[in-house]
């Protein structure tokens, strides 16, 4: 059952333009994945954030692992890359941290949802137990320096673009197709509104008639 939820999972995330997925050796559980900001308000825009994904056995029972290949300054992500993210914690509630149970992993969760809050968790830290302390502090003390730590992470990022991979921008990515003003009406549709009226005609003409008739 694993098998066949993450083709599925992975087929519809292939035609996402926000990430870049391919598989590992071939094998459905291991997947390398890049995740791209199309926010142009992000201090991580233009990023290529590439991480592994590994899943277990029994997925989606139990969450999958997540961890970034170039570790970034933040104070939810650990020096080796891995992420302090609640919806990646096995299910149930947790006495000792506080989570609630639908804070955390479930089986009704997916691939995007997780890549979704990852996304989230890159402009939208939570300092109040950071994985990464300093970053933590030097976000709360010092933003400017922390911005800047963050856009050499960002452009060091981009040395794993693939050869040949486009990257999409928020313009390309949601680019609405031109409006086609160039309406006109064609010889059949004038035909057909033509034939309409007088049929209209027609009709008229009978009423008049069944009124003669009354009055006779």
């Amino acid at each position: 059952m694993a098998q066949k939820i993450l083709s599925n999972e992975f087929k519809a995330l292939s035609n996402e333009s926000w990430t870049n997925i391919s598989l590992i050796n071939e094998n459905i559980f291991q997947w390398s994945v890049a995740l791209i900001v199309l926010n142009p308000d992000s201090l991580y825009y233009g990023g290529y954030f590439k991480a592994r994904m590994t899943f277990p056995a029994n997925y989606p029972y139990s969450p999958p692992q997540f961890r970034f290949e170039r570790p970034l300054w933040h104070p939810n992500i650990y020096d080796d890359g891995r992420l302090c993210i609640s919806i990646l914690h096995p299910p149930g509630e947790d006495a000792m941290s506080g989570e609630m149970a639908g804070e955390r992993w479930s089986p009704v969760q997916r691939v995007e949802t997780v890549l979704i809050s990852v996304l989230s968790l890159l402009d939208d830290a939570e300092c109040s137990s950071p994985a990464n302390v300093d970053a933590g502090v030097m976000l709360r003390n010092d933003p400017t320096s922390y911005k800047a730590r963050v856009a050499q992470d960002r452009e060091k990022s981009k040395e794993d673009i693939p050869a040949g991979f486009e990257m999409p921008t928020h313009e390309t990515a949601f680019k609405v197709p031109p409006k086609n003003d160039d309406f006109s009406w064609s010889d059949s549709e004038v035909e057909d509104f033509d034939e309409g009226s007088s049929d209209e005609e027609m009709f008229d003409a009978d009423d008049g008639s069944e009124n003669d008739d009354d009055e006779d």
